[in-house]
């Protein structure tokens, strides 16, 4: 049976029939020349939700990406050092005591599964490393992604894979040249490497990296490019800066700077366990957006409210039709 015929039969009503219809709303926008921003905030990158997203982008049902600095990383750490990572099934349990002696064993935890600091963070940094100083002494300046966009399609990290690369959506993404923004790089790993760096010395200018504010003048240039031919739909995994950031392009294209042939988001869904709680709740509510000048009253817009890890990868089989 297709994942859509499951899921016809089973999920009809309230938070299920919820992911159905966000999904009919998905294929039917793409169906209708219209193209999807897809944000990653959390940890969707350690949960491999590479293994469908991948697939999403090389089928060209994703066409741009905002995530966090984190979910970027996160994405090359298990391509290069998956068998290393260690699961923690008990992880609700662990005491004090017992994540110190994770800690010692440098294994960084995520929920249930740990990073292993070797073999996934310090054998990026080489390589990037090497692309932060390269493009210092030339005076050149590149977004964080494309740096590792760099990584990846020099094959500099290939012999370091450690599962298979199809399921790398950074790898996928990459290969396409596919736009990515990812607000707030410096919240990461290698944001605070970078920082390091630029401390001590091996890299004089902190510029290097370019800038939060530049992914938002790229953004913009791009929406006002794209959206007045091909609507853009906005599917948002989680809340905080990788959602907020993007999604206020569009009133700013407006209030801002006062253009008017703009259209506003054409595609609204959000999966996120986080319930709402007002004055505390990190982003607007669908409707609250309306107020914002982010989305219209006919915008087809869709709240989840279960967790990503097992919706999306459910939502993706029922766009590709698998």
């Amino acid at each position: 049976m297709k994942m859509r015929d499951f899921m016809k039969r089973h999920y009809r009503h309230f938070n299920a029939a919820t992911v159905v219809d966000a999904s009919e709303a998905y294929v039917k926008h793409l169906d209708k020349g219209g193209r999807m921003l897809v944000t990653l905030a959390g940890a969707m990158s350690s949960a491999e939700l590479g293994i469908s997203l991948a697939e999403m982008i090389r089928k060209d049902k994703v066409h741009m990406i905002c995530c966090t600095g984190a979910n970027l990383e996160e994405d090359i750490f298990n391509l290069v050092a998956h068998t290393h990572y260690a699961r923690v099934p008990n992880w609700r349990e662990l005491t004090p005591a017992d994540e110190m002696k994770l800690y010692k064993r440098h294994m960084n935890r995520v929920t249930d599964t740990c990073i292993p600091e070797d073999e996934a963070i310090r054998r990026l940094e080489k390589v990037v490393l090497d692309e932060w100083i390269a493009a210092d002494r030339k005076g050149e300046r590149r977004f964080p992604h494309e740096f590792f966009y760099r990584v990846l399609l020099s094959g500099k990290l290939k012999k370091h894979y450690d599962t298979d690369p199809k399921n790398s959506w950074l790898l996928a993404a990459a290969k396409k040249n596919l736009p990515i923004i990812v607000p707030g790089w410096e919240d990461s790993t290698l944001g605070n490497i970078f920082a390091s760096h630029v401390i001590g010395g091996r890299v004089k200018n902190v510029h290097t990296v370019r800038s939060g504010i530049e992914y938002m003048q790229m953004l913009a240039e791009l929406y006002t490019r794209v959206a007045p031919k091909s609507p853009i739909g906005f599917f948002q995994i989680g809340g905080g800066i990788a959602g907020d950031f993007p999604i206020c392009v569009v009133p700013m294209l407006h209030q801002d700077l006062k253009r008017s042939n703009v259209p506003l988001w054409g595609y609204f869904c959000q999966i996120s366990d986080s319930t709402t709680s007002y004055g505390s709740y990190s982003g607007a509510t669908p409707n609250e957006k309306i107020t914002w000048g982010k989305l219209g009253p006919k915008t087809p817009r869709f709240i989840i409210e279960s967790d990503a890890t097992i919706v999306a990868p459910l939502m993706f089989a029922y766009i590709l039709n698998q």
